[in-house]
C-alpha cells in the first residue's frame, strides 16, 4: 500500500531538480555581467509556482502559488488526500553555495580559473575577465509526514523528509558575444606586445608609397597594419549571409 508513496517522493525529487536547474540556467542570463541578478525572493516565488504547483501552472510574471487545491499538485498527497506540501513558502526554498546560504552572491564556490595567467603581469583583468568561480544553485522541498499512530504507515509517520537538489554552473565561461568584444580584449599592450609598434604605421605606409613610385598617395597601396588585430577577426562575407 506504501508503493505509491515512493514514486510520488521520486517525483518531487525529480521536480526539485528540474527546479534547480531553473535557477541555475536564471544565472547564466541574468547577473552582472549581462543586466543584473534575478531577485532571490521572484526566483523563489517562480520556482514554487511553476515546479510545485499544479503541473498546467502557466508561466506567467509576478504568480504566486497558493495553499488550495487549484494550486496543488494533486498527485502528491497521501492515502488520505493530504497535501505532501502543506504550506509552499515555507516548505519549498531556494538557497545558493555549498553552505546554502539565501543570496546570489554566496553561490560561488572557488576555481581554478586564475591558474594559467602565470605570467609576471598577466592576470584576468588584463582580458577584461571576471573570476567568481563556480554558482550552485539549491532547491530543498519539505515532504509532510504520513498521518502517525497507523501501524501501515510506519516508519513514513517519522521520515521528516526533505528533498534536496543542487546544479552548478559557471556563469562566466568567458565566452564573447562577437569578434568584436574578443579584440576587444586583446587590445592592451600586456596581451598583445605589438600593439606597440602602432606609432609606426604611417612612415611604414610612406615607405611602402615610396617603393612603388607612389609619392603622393593615388593608390590604395598600404603598409601592414602593425599592432592590429582586425586582419584576424573572423569575418562573414555580406553575400554569404542570404
Amino acid at each position: 500500500m506504501l508503493m505509491p508513496m515512493i514514486g510520488k517522493y521520486q517525483d518531487m525529487a525529480h521536480s526539485t531538480l528540474m527546479a534547480s536547474r531553473y535557477v541555475a540556467h536564471e544565472a547564466t542570463i541574468r547577473n552582472p555581467g549581462s543586466n543584473n541578478w534575478k531577485p532571490e525572493n521572484q526566483l523563489a516565488q517562480e520556482v514554487r509556482r511553476r515546479f510545485f504547483s499544479n503541473s498546467n501552472a502557466p508561466i506567467k510574471t509576478n504568480d504566486s502559488a497558493g495553499n488550495f487545491a487549484a494550486h496543488r499538485n494533486l498527485a502528491w498527497t497521501d492515502g488520505f488526500g493530504n497535501p505532501l506540501i502543506t504550506d509552499i513558502d515555507r516548505d519549498v526554498m531556494v538557497s545558493f553555495g555549498p553552505a546554502r546560504r539565501p543570496t546570489h552572491g554566496q553561490a560561488f564556490s572557488a576555481g581554478s580559473d586564475g591558474a594559467p595567467f602565470s605570467i609576471p603581469g598577466l592576470s584576468f583583468n588584463n582580458f577584461g575577465l571576471t573570476r567568481q568561480g563556480i554558482y550552485t544553485a539549491n532547491v530543498s522541498v519539505s515532504v509532510a509526514n504520513l498521518p502517525a499512530h497507523l501501524r501501515f504507515t510506519r516508519p513514513f509517520d517519522t521520515l521528516n523528509l526533505v528533498i534536496t537538489r543542487s546544479s552548478s554552473t559557471l556563469i562566466d565561461p568567458w565566452a564573447a558575444p562577437d569578434a568584436f568584444t574578443v579584440q576587444r580584449r586583446l587590445d592592451n599592450t600586456v596581451v598583445h606586445p605589438g600593439r606597440a609598434l602602432a606609432f609606426l604605421n604611417t612612415p611604414v605606409d610612406l615607405l611602402v608609397r615610396a617603393a612603388d613610385g607612389d609619392l603622393i598617395g593615388l593608390s590604395s597601396i598600404r603598409g601592414p597594419r602593425l599592432g592590429g588585430l582586425d586582419y584576424w577577426r573572423d569575418v562573414v562575407p555580406p553575400d554569404r549571409l542570404r
